[in-house]
């Protein structure tokens, strides 16, 4: 894949809430620091939160490292999105399958684990903080900048 043509990416988790959230919000951020235009964006696999805010935990996490969730809610990825965007990034390696299901053929190659292009840490998927505490909240903003980082990298 030619990353230096991407122009769209989107995040993706189970319920849209925590983890997927927060790497829009994180990545859009970051995004813009590097003086990149482009259209970021989440969704869930499944639609149990469809129109919700983002977990307070994950929000109030994000906010004290600076990022803004402002106009994030929660939405249910579409077959769609595999034309909408360039780049769907699926938190673990369930959601990828998931994303697989629903992508048509020639657009499969779309999807990819986003921890895929983190450089400091070993872990290959994003934990789920949702029945955990903080802390939980924290390691996935840990890994969600690492990844941020990586893939800008590549954008670039």
């Amino acid at each position: 894949m030619n990353y230096k043509a991407v122009k769209s990416v989107l995040f993706v988790c189970m319920g849209n809430i925590c983890r997927s959230p927060s790497a829009e919000a994180v990545f859009r951020q970051k995004a813009q620091a590097e003086g990149l235009s482009l259209k970021v964006g989440s969704a869930g696999t499944v639609g149990a939160h469809v129109r919700e805010k983002p977990d307070h935990r994950a929000q109030k996490v994000g906010v004290e490292r600076g990022y803004s969730f402002k106009g994030i809610k929660a939405r249910k990825v579409t077959v769609q999105d595999f034309d909408n965007f360039d780049l769907i990034l699926a938190m673990d390696n369930a959601n990828l399958a998931e994303l697989h299901k629903i992508a048509p053929e020639h657009l499969q190659y779309k999807a990819k684990l986003f921890l895929d292009f983190a450089d400091n840490h070993d872990e290959e998927e994003v934990p789920d903080p949702y029945y955990g505490g903080a802390n939980g909240f924290r390691f996935v903003l840990d890994l969600v900048e690492d990844a941020s980082d990586g893939l800008l990298k590549q954008l670039k």
